[in-house]
Order: C-alpha cells, then sequence, then structure tokens
C-alpha cells in the first residue's frame, strides 16, 4: 500500500501565505531595530550610545601644531643672498635651535625667499615669533608664522555641481 501525498484543497496555499507574512513581518521588525555598524568605531562592546562617537579636539581658532622633532617656524620674504648664519645669530638669542633649513634656488645658488627654524620647546619657538614677526633682517622685513597648525573646526562640505 503506496501512501501518497494528499492535498487538501485550500489548506496549503493558507499555510504558506501565512509563514511567507510573518517572516516578512520579523525581517521588517529586525530592520526598524537595526543599527548601522560598519567601519571603524564599531566595538559589540560599547553601549549603543555610544557607538559612532568620536573623541575630538574642541579648538574654534587655528593654533600651532608640533611636527614629530619639535616646534617649527616658518620666516618667509628673506632677501635672496640670506645666509644660515644671519638667521641663525637672529634666532639663538630666544633658544636652542635645533634645526634650520634654507631651500636654496638650484639654478641661480640663492635662498628661495624662506626658512624653517625648528625648537625643541614651545616657549622659545613663541617668544622667537613674537619677537622677530615684522622686523627686518638684511634690510628687507620678514613675516613668521607657525610651520604646522591645526585647521579650524570642519563643517558640512558643500556638493559641487558639475558643469
Amino acid at each position: 500500500m503506496e501512501v501518497s501525498n494528499v492535498e487538501i484543497p485550500g489548506e496549503s496555499e493558507d499555510t504558506e501565505e501565512m509563514e511567507i507574512d510573518e517572516g516578512a513581518e520579523k525581517i521588517a521588525r529586525l530592520k526598524e531595530n537595526a543599527q548601522k555598524r560598519k567601519g571603524r568605531g564599531f566595538d559589540s562592546k560599547k553601549p549603543s550610545e555610544e557607538l559612532g562617537r568620536y573623541e575630538s579636539i574642541d579648538q574654534d581658532e587655528p593654533g600651532p601644531q608640533r611636527s614629530v622633532e619639535g616646534w617649527i617656524l616658518f620666516i618667509t620674504s628673506l632677501h635672496e643672498e640670506t645666509q644660515e648664519d644671519d638667521i641663525h645669530d637672529k634666532l639663538s638669542a630666544y633658544g636652542e635651535i635645533k634645526n634650520i633649513h634654507l631651500n636654496l634656488d638650484r639654478r641661480t645658488g640663492f635662498l628661495k625667499g624662506y626658512a624653517l627654524v625648528e625648537y625643541g620647546l614651545y616657549k622659545e619657538a613663541l617668544a622667537a615669533k613674537e619677537a622677530l614677526d615684522g622686523t627686518e633682517i638684511l634690510g628687507q622685513t620678514v613675516s613668521v608664522n607657525w610651520c604646522f597648525v591645526t585647521g579650524p573646526k570642519s563643517t558640512k562640505r558643500k556638493s559641487r555641481k558639475k558643469l
């Protein structure tokens, strides 16, 4: 005696539709409760309200930033015949200079008009910056600024329109 699958009319279609509806409802509930957790900053051990939050530096204005070795000043508007000794004599009064870099023009051999001066301590670099900004070296008024600065707080970027 063979047993065949006997379908009761109308019953199998209803159960399949009910199972599909229940599955769709479960998926919809899961999607509502799910949070996107991709990329860096996701840690399953943190509470959900801390996810996606990053530490930030709250600075309203740009300021100096330390380089790997020390604090670097950017001196511009230098006379083209300025030598390393001229800069060292002016700046060594404010603290120990760790490094001086003068960029020379390959073709002429003269200074390109700027120099990088590195101090080990912030207070020495700040004193040199404040004292020498606007002074003259070899008859030319120079400008002294920080070489590396932190930028202002970032704002949302505006989308660019393609022409």
